[in-house]
């Protein structure tokens, strides 16, 4: 076997975990590339140093993730982002050297935080696409954009039932 550090992996790694896990420490997890590998199925596999590990050794809890690079590159990209959640997802909230197993890292769980991580890339994307306008046309014309909010809650019927609660 035959073990290198995978820095493109390492990097959807982290913007994967800046996104759905703000627990997990992402200095302490480093992503590799193994080669030679006789599992069969296997994709991907998520190591953890346990307690004792930790203590023995003085060091805080690590996770080294392992994509099989006989299995892992040959995926198209949507299904290298779902194994890298899905390895992810084996780190426990509490950060501290445990393992999450396939009771809770099953098909459903992934296939949700797949959803949710794409809506929250889609928003990121329409933020910095929004923050991107250039409002300065506007402006120009002598529009204010405080003036035009007034003028809109002006039209507002005074008797609304619902303005107690949309007001």
């Amino acid at each position: 076997m035959k073990y290198e550090f995978a820095p493109d992996i390492q990097n959807i790694a982290e913007d994967v975990i800046k996104h759905l896990f703000p627990f997990i420490n992402a200095g302490r997890v480093k992503c590799y590339r193994s080669y030679g590998s006789k599992a069969k199925g296997t994709i991907a596999r998520c190591h953890a140093l346990g307690k004792l590990m930790q203590k023995a050794l003085g060091v805080q809890p690590f996770y080294p993730l392992e994509f099989i690079s006989e299995q892992f590159d040959s995926l198209d990209n949507e299904d290298k982002i779902e194994t890298i959640i899905h390895e992810l997802m084996h780190i426990p909230k509490c950060f501290g050297g445990g393992f999450r197993h396939h009771n809770y890292v099953n098909e459903k769980n992934v296939e949700k935080c797949v959803k949710l991580y794409k809506m929250k890339k889609s928003k990121e994307h329409s933020k910095d696409f929004i923050q991107g306008i250039n409002f300065q046309e506007e402006k120009d014309k002598g529009i204010d954009k405080g003036r035009r909010k007034k003028d809109s809650s002006k039209n507002k019927p005074k008797n609304n039932m619902l303005s107690k609660w949309f007001s």
